[in-house]
């Protein structure tokens, strides 16, 4: 089990956690972290745009003007794609984009993610979140103290509507329930702060 100190908000050291290999020591593997990072990426998509075919605009099907002695090219319908308010050509329709991706590999995904970014010296153990202020300048205060290089990932067990509002509007911080926590989040951020709870949730649920 590796041994990494735990922090308060003002990044001073307050004590020490183990953590177990079951959960951060698992052996990275990027091919399975791409797989359901892609698959979720996908499942975020709404795949509801839709336009118009030519059978489908509506209006008359009446030739535009006669078919000779017009000098233009001639013309069935104004429904075609080559006037304005015509069709489109292979029009979008429609369609599902989900990708099915096993519990078991999510779980695996997920572990060995966070395994690296404790290997990379980029997971950082705290031992709790709480703005009771609410206020902006105190979460970029808790930045600051941290002195991180990137953005910032903080999972807790529960973030309460303060601290959701005081890194609402930080570009470079986000906070997440662990409960909630995915792939994607933790790849997509340089580094990745857990609560001592957090922890604990995490070991208890993949025990």
């Amino acid at each position: 089990m590796a041994k990494v100190k735990v922090y308060n908000m003002n990044a001073e050291e307050v004590g020490s956690v183990q953590l177990k290999n079951e959960v951060f020591g698992v052996e990275y593997n990027e091919a399975l972290i791409h797989e359901v990072v892609v698959a979720y990426n996908a499942n975020q998509r709404q795949g509801n745009k839709s336009t118009l075919t030519r059978s489908e605009v509506r209006g008359h099907s009446a030739k535009p003007y006669r078919q000779k002695g017009t000098g233009r090219a001639r013309q069935g319908s104004t429904k075609g794609p080559q006037f304005i308010g015509g069709g489109v050509v292979f029009a979008p329709k429609p369609r599902d984009f989900s990708k099915k991706v096993n519990k078991q590999a999510k779980r695996t995904a997920l572990l060995s993610a966070l395994s690296q970014k404790l290997a990379q010296k980029e997971l950082v153990v705290l031992d709790k979140f709480e703005i009771a202020s609410a206020k902006t300048k105190d979460a970029q205060r808790f930045l600051d103290a941290f002195k991180f290089n990137g953005s910032v990932l903080v999972v807790s067990t529960a973030n309460t509507e303060k601290e959701l509002r005081a890194v609402a509007n930080i570009e470079n911080l986000e906070a997440v329930s662990v409960e909630l926590l995915n792939v994607y989040e933790v790849v997509a951020n340089k580094n990745v702060v857990l609560t001592e709870a957090a922890v604990k949730y995490l070991e208890e649920a993949n025990a």
